[in-house]
């Protein structure tokens, strides 16, 4: 282990465990310090691990281990059909000259993707006479990568039967083997950088990037610019293997999906749509994709390197099998139409996919193609041509303090009525008779305290509470609330949304009351907000919100700024006026059914389309 590119595999048992447990390690990286080490989730080619642990290794070196079985190492292997599906996603087939492409496996383990790959490249090379210099290009067809020189002694053993089926003598299928495998790092190889290929083609390690070795890690964000934030190290083998591609060039991987809808994956994705086509995503999350039962959230992703395109967005059902996966791959493939529905799956070809660095949309694919059409024709949420604004209430820091029912503690004009989630529980607006202790003076500075005694009064018999937050510690004045207030805000119009909801729920403030931090309003100079209100609570608008927003624990969405925002709608002065009365009373009975045959309308939909009632 003299290169520090090197890796090696580790296992220990937990000193503070009763019961010996024998596991497997990612890798420690050999220039790093022998203290610790860190348990990987999955293996590079499709093994699956439990979540990472680290041990420390001062505490176990002690215990003395049985020697490792491959199930020590937890290997969980991708199905055959689940590759045969990826290498034909990526045209990966018998019928065209494979020796002169060049396919990688970035991670190839003991051969679940390499064996199926070499033998269609056999396969392809039947009909022709190996002519010498058919051989010397066969050296470069295959580029594999492992960090374990074991599953590379494996890969090896397994592909020379294979390779023995043409006619060239032993000397050549070495030289060859010796050509197409590599053990190292594929992040890290200095000599892979030059490598280009036309499919890339995989399972990726799953691996929080904090769990690597810091040194290693460091490397990693030094070199691979996508790997920001709290990214599992997969993101790192997208960004690899997509700047590897020729072009034309195919990546196809299957893996954790999170990374289209996680922070982390921000850059990535601004990447992918900014120099590179989404072929295909099928979401397997229910599906038995491995040998074993895992939870991974796996995915298909195929990206190309060419122009953006139409791309196939498919979701799987449980029982989806080898052939439901053949279907899906030639119709992905070869397929012209809009739709497809076949019982276990189903799926959409939409035109182009979404752009930039936002989350992805998730869902059905219907939803999908909805959420597209909607977005290619229809004006957002947030516009400054209509005027309308989505924003947030205001944040005090020490809502014990600034948020009261008793309307004496201070002048009447420094208490503000204030709207909480506990005014918008029925749909109505119910004022709870709360208010906001207000420091704020009309144009926008912190009013002087000597200039009202019993706010000063206040303020100083809570001075300790209040000077104890991190706003007042880092400099700025002590009485000051997080936000500043907007004082026209009060008078204005507005709906407001509840944040953490099933479903949307706006409720109209004719212009009473100052909106609390938990709740979002928005504001419009063009909008009749009791119409807006109609399109909101139709199931149109829910469909944004649930394909962007993160979903927590029961079901409850966050209607956020940022997703609300998204929500695409009609020009209001093209509503007939009948469809405008539709929406209005919807939004007052709050019937969502109504709402959303009225939004229906109101964006030229029809019963059917996108799987709309």
């Amino acid at each position: 282990m003299n290169d520090q590119r090197q890796y090696r595999a580790i296992a220990a048992r937990d000193a503070r465990s009763s019961r010996a447990q024998r596991t497997s390690a990612w890798s420690t990286h050999a220039g790093a310090s022998a203290a610790t080490f860190t348990v990987a989730p999955n293996d590079p080619s499709g093994r699956v691990f439990d979540r990472p642990v680290a041990y420390d290794l001062s505490v176990a070196s002690d215990l003395q281990l049985p020697p490792l079985t491959p199930r020590d190492f937890g290997e969980v292997f991708t199905r055959r059909w689940v590759v045969d599906a990826l290498l034909d996603a990526a045209n990966y087939k018998c019928n065209r000259d494979l020796v002169q492409l060049r396919l990688t496996e970035p991670a190839c383990g003991t051969g679940a993707f390499l064996v199926p790959a070499v033998e269609r490249l056999v396969a392809s090379l039947r009909d022709q006479e190996l002519s010498e210099e058919v051989v010397v290009q066969l050296h470069s067809s295959i580029s594999a990568w492992d960090i374990q020189a074991s599953s590379i002694e494996s890969c090896r053993s397994a592909l020379r039967p294979i390779l023995a089926a043409l006619p060239i003598p032993e000397v050549a299928i070495e030289s060859i083997l010796e050509s197409w495998l590599n053990t190292g790092d594929y992040l890290l190889a200095e000599h892979a950088d030059t490598e280009t290929s036309d499919v890339v083609i995989g399972n990726p390690p799953y691996l929080r990037l904090e769990d690597v070795a810091p040194q290693v890690q460091k490397q990693y964000r030094s070199r691979w610019k996508t790997m920001t934030g709290r990214a599992d190290i997969y993101v790192g083998f997208f960004e690899r293997g997509l700047t590897a591609l020729r072009p034309n060039g195919t990546l196809a991987f299957i893996c954790a999906d999170r990374w289209m809808r996680n922070q982390y994956g921000a850059s990535l994705r601004k990447m992918i749509t900014e120099s590179y086509s989404v072929d295909a995503t099928w979401e397997l999350h229910d599906v038995d994709a491995f040998e074993s039962t895992v939870s991974a959230y796996p995915a298909i992703t195929v990206i190309s390197r060419r122009h953006q395109g139409s791309v196939v967005v498919a979701e799987a059902m449980k029982d989806f099998n080898s052939c439901d996966a053949e279907i899906l791959t030639r119709w992905t493939t070869q397929g012209d139409q809009s739709k497809l529905d076949e019982g276990r799956f189903h799926a959409f070809r939409l035109p182009h996919w979404f752009s930039g660095d936002d989350l992805w949309p998730t869902g059905s694919p219907e939803r999908l193609a909805m959420i597209e059409y909607l977005s290619d024709n229809f004006a957002p949420l947030n516009d400054a041509t209509t005027g309308t604004r989505v924003g947030i209430g205001v944040a005090s820091g020490a809502d014990k303090v600034f948020v009261t029912e008793n309307h004496s503690v201070a002048e009447p004009d420094r208490m503000l009525p204030l709207a909480t989630v506990k005014d918008l529980k029925t749909g109505q607006l119910e004022w709870s008779g709360r208010y906001l202790v207000n420091p704020w003076d009309s144009d926008g500075t912190l009013v002087e305290l000597d200039d009202h005694p019993k706010l000063k009064h206040y303020f100083l018999k809570n001075e300790a509470a209040l000077r104890n937050r991190f706003i007042a510690r880092n400099g700025r004045c002590w009485y000051q609330t997080i936000d500043k207030v907007n004082h026209g805000l009060s008078s204005q119009s507005k709906l407001l949304i509840q944040d953490m909801r099933s479903s949307i729920n706006p409720v109209l403030d004719p212009g009473k009351l100052y909106p609390h931090h938990n709740l979002y309003y928005i504001i419009s100079g063009t909008w009749d907000l009791e119409v807006l209100g109609g399109i909101l609570i139709s199931q149109i608008a829910q469909s944004f919100i649930e394909a962007y927003s993160v979903r927590m624990r029961g079901d409850t969405l966050r209607f956020q700024a940022q997703y609300l925002r998204n929500v695409r709608v009609p020009n209001f002065t093209q509503i007939n006026d009948q469809v405008r009365e539709e929406l209005r009373n919807a939004f007052r009975s709050r019937d969502t059914i109504a709402a959303t045959r009225a939004s229906m309308a109101a964006y030229g939909l029809k019963t059917g389309d996108f799987g709309l009632a």
